[in-house]
């Protein structure tokens, strides 16, 4: 005799089940928020000189033309290093909380998903730093030399602190996010969006659609759009290399093989009309 299929979870056990998973997700919640309210109080007594370390690249530009940097609001003295300090700490946080998305997370996946996700999501990490680390020491000297030197005859280059402090998060979070073109390529053509051979056919159009993509994340200056475009052309093809080590082609080629109306023909195609 065959066994009996097991019951299904009654109401009152589903219930439970889900508010166990709301109550660990409050609780990851709750250490994620103490885990930057932390990092906020250890970086609040230090915030000025962060800012004067985040500000170095604009200063240095503009000591070369005898200027300064100003503040226009009564509080920007106050608010701009510690807008800085609140989003450092979300910075230097970011391994802990992805780690908490991570917990949260991995115990509902299968083992070889686990495999594929804790190295991704580690890249993901390490890129974003890097892309911000880029920015810094590459890319703001160079874009804050060329736009103090543009400066027309007469203009004394004078910049705000909280308008350099939104400027500069912006150019954190962009290039960030471009440093994770590799991860986002390797994903696509993974789960079967695309195959490897169609991106490199389209090689052509990534780069132009790159350069709009860094024209509309940049300042309005060739200098940083080409900064920003040549790091994502040199992204997006280590993403192909990527793709080409570990994925095999039989697994690109899965999807398409799972159509089988397309490849056998129906029993109706071989019968014909009587009269």
């Amino acid at each position: 005799m065959s066994k009996d299929p097991a019951p299904p979870l009654d109401l009152d056990e589903r219930e439970q089940t889900f508010v166990s998973h709301l109550k660990e997700l409050r609780d990851r919640l709750i250490r994620s928020i103490l885990c930057l309210a932390i990092v906020v109080l250890v970086l609040m007594p230090i915030a000025n000189p962060l800012y004067e370390w985040v500000s170095a690249p604009m200063m240095e530009q503009m000591s070369h033309v005898g200027a300064q940097m100003i503040a226009t609001e009564v509080a920007s003295p106050f608010l701009a290093p510690f807008k800085f300090a609140c989003f450092l700490a979300v910075m230097i946080s970011i391994p802990y909380l992805f780690y908490q998305l991570w917990a949260f997370v991995a115990p509902g996946l299968y083992r070889h998903e686990r495999r594929l996700a804790l190295p991704l999501l580690l890249s993901t990490i390490g890129l974003f730093y890097l892309g911000a680390a880029f920015a810094y020491f590459a890319v703001f000297p160079v874009i804050f030399g060329f736009l103090t030197a543009a400066a027309p005859e007469g203009v004394t280059v004078m910049t705000d602190i909280s308008k350099y402090l939104d400027f500069v998060i912006v150019m954190f979070f962009a290039f960030g996010a471009a440093f994770e073109i590799p991860v986002v390529t390797f994903m696509l053509v993974k789960s079967g969006v695309v195959s490897r051979a169609d991106l490199v056919a389209k090689r052509p159009y990534v780069v132009v659609v790159v350069f709009i993509i860094a024209a509309l994340l940049t300042p309005p200056d060739p200098v940083s759009q080409t900064l920003m475009a040549l790091p994502m052309c040199l992204l997006w093809e280590i993403g192909l290399l990527f793709c080409k080590w570990f994925i095999d082609e039989e697994d690109e080629d899965d999807d398409e093989a799972e159509d089988p109306g397309a490849l056998v023909p129906t029993a109706s195609a071989n019968l014909t009309d009587k009269p």
